[in-house]
């Protein structure tokens, strides 16, 4: 991921700068892409690992977003980011291993490897479950969060073949970094790491939630820094023959929290205009899967009248 410094951003005038985009700008992670081994040749891409790895410096201090005051001054606001929700569709079909999150009574871990028989990416399993959809939707009816956060099943409709699907409903203060989060999943579903950027179907997302640790300077009785953000960023890629040495990947969608006053909005900018076409691309994303974002809904319950 480039590395840069908050401040070697000069700070703009109070009057045009737009503390919301230069949020989004900071949080829009950017991957080398590689060249990655397929059957007998190797092509232009990325594996969801070399995704997460570019969380890797955020999720150890927070991702740096500068910030111009309502008196003219500035400072930098570090953001933490876990992860809010996941769905991998897969455009082939891939097998898998599982063992429920939590046991440690099965030692046995699959792991990706490519089939060269078959000539598709497989992970070995030694057992597996899966169910069809037949309702013409990207998420299988069957499917309830009630339970458990996290269902593992196998879907295959119009968006490919639902590999692995995550939706948080710990407390902020109970979650763990992205990258750790992610790193205790492959545990047990190993391909969040192997996947290849071209086996991954369109239909696949993530949600981040972005939760304020810390500014530089220290910003006293400045209750808007306590903002908090949820962004939907594309996990397919298809950077072949882009002729680029990095991909980045900006929120399609994003929704807000305790963002107050006019510190993150200005009304010479299009600040309003964005945040109502971020909030309603993420309902129509999360309408069109049929997925009940935990983190979406809790957002929305807290936006104000007015908004």
């Amino acid at each position: 991921m480039s590395v840069f410094s908050p401040w070697d951003l000069p700070m703009p005038s109070a009057s045009n700068h737009s503390n919301l985009q230069c949020f989004l700008r900071s949080v829009t992670p950017v991957v080398p892409i590689r060249l990655l081994p397929k059957d007998n040749d190797t092509i232009e891409g990325l594996t969801l690992g070399d995704l997460w790895h570019s969380y890797t410096e955020w999720s150890a201090y927070g991702v740096a977003v500068p910030i111009v005051l309502n008196n003219g001054g500035a400072v930098v606001q570090y953001y933490s980011p876990s992860l809010s929700a996941l769905q991998i569709y897969t455009i082939k079909p891939f097998s898998f291993s599982f063992s429920p999150l939590g046991s440690m009574e099965n030692p046995e871990i699959g792991s990706c490897s490519n089939d060269h028989d078959s000539s598709e990416e497989i992970c070995n399993s030694s057992s597996s479950s899966s169910s069809s959809s037949s309702n013409g939707s990207c998420l299988s009816s069957e499917i309830t969060w009630d339970d458990d956060p996290t269902t593992f099943t196998q879907t295959t409709d119009q968006c490919g073949h639902l590999y692995y699907q995550y939706n948080e409903t710990a407390s902020p203060y109970d979650r763990v970094p992205l990258l750790e989060k992610i790193s205790e999943l492959s545990k047990h579903y190993p391909c969040l790491f192997d996947l290849r950027s071209t086996d991954v179907s369109p239909y696949s997302w993530m949600a981040i939630a972005w939760y304020p640790v810390y500014q530089i300077p220290s910003a006293r009785d400045v209750k808007e820094l306590s903002a908090c953000f949820l962004t939907y960023h594309p996990l397919s890629f298809l950077p072949q023959g882009s002729k680029k040495e990095e991909v980045s990947l900006p929120p399609f969608a994003a929704v807000a929290y305790k963002m107050l006053g006019t510190l993150w909005t200005n009304p010479k900018t299009s600040d309003k205009d964005t945040i109502k076409c971020q909030k309603t691309a993420a309902a129509s994303w999360l309408r069109q899967l049929q997925f009940r974002h935990h983190d979406f809904e809790f957002f929305m319950s807290r936006q104000p009248q007015n908004n």
